[in-house]
């Protein structure tokens, strides 16, 4: 699912791939009490969304695993010292043994999306550049994504089970990872205090 190389530029024609709301590039926010486990109070990028289905990236939760700790992991020896204790995120439940690197520029990887201004790589080499000191501008690493069915997506959304809105970079990128949930939902107007405090006076 994540090495395909889907084309976008399809034949305009056809449609067959296009679910019929697209939330490719979009913040995805967890409501309160409506995403429970590992999602929970999770702000997700969605890299790609098909009618087969769609998967996305967790970008608010942090582990203890820094960024030198995973290259040295995979045997790539430092040769000058990256931002080292920045850490890997816990990307999604799905293939948590896998890195994923959703970064800008997009730059020439063996197995990567491109997503606009950003991409998704999931080959050693953007790795192998990070130890080597020329990776990409920006990245954010993580270990597993978030990957919904066909027609899965849809169906959370109806639910109200996520507030979407269009992802912003710098939230990705440069806000502090605790900042990022309500980074996103001022995106939407929404003060993360009245979403909490609504919950309790249902």
């Amino acid at each position: 699912m994540t090495d395909e190389h889907h084309d976008t530029s399809a034949d305009e024609d056809d449609v067959s791939d296009a679910p019929a709301t697209d939330f490719s590039n979009q913040f995805l926010i967890a409501m309160p009490q409506m995403v429970e486990g590992s999602l929970a109070g999770s702000v997700i990028y969605i890299c790609e969304h098909t009618v087969r289905g769609a998967l996305g990236l967790v970008i608010n939760r942090p582990t203890d695993l820094t960024l030198a700790a995973l290259l040295e992991r995979i045997d790539l020896k430092l040769e000058i010292q990256p931002a080292v204790d920045s850490p890997v995120f816990f990307g999604g439940p799905v293939q948590t043994d896998r890195g994923f690197v959703l970064h800008a520029p997009v730059g020439d990887y063996s197995s990567s999306i491109q997503l606009g201004d950003l991409a998704l790589t999931t080959s050693r080499d953007v790795l192998q550049a990070v130890a080597e000191g020329h990776g990409p501008a920006r990245m954010l690493v993580t270990l597993g994504y978030a990957g919904w069915g066909a027609g899965q997506l849809e169906s959370e959304m109806a639910q109200n089970a996520w507030l979407s809105v269009g992802a912003n970079a710098d939230i990705i990128f440069d806000v502090p990872p605790e900042d990022r949930y309500p980074a996103a939902l001022k995106l939407l107007g929404v003060d993360p205090v009245m979403l909490s405090g609504g919950a309790g006076h249902a």
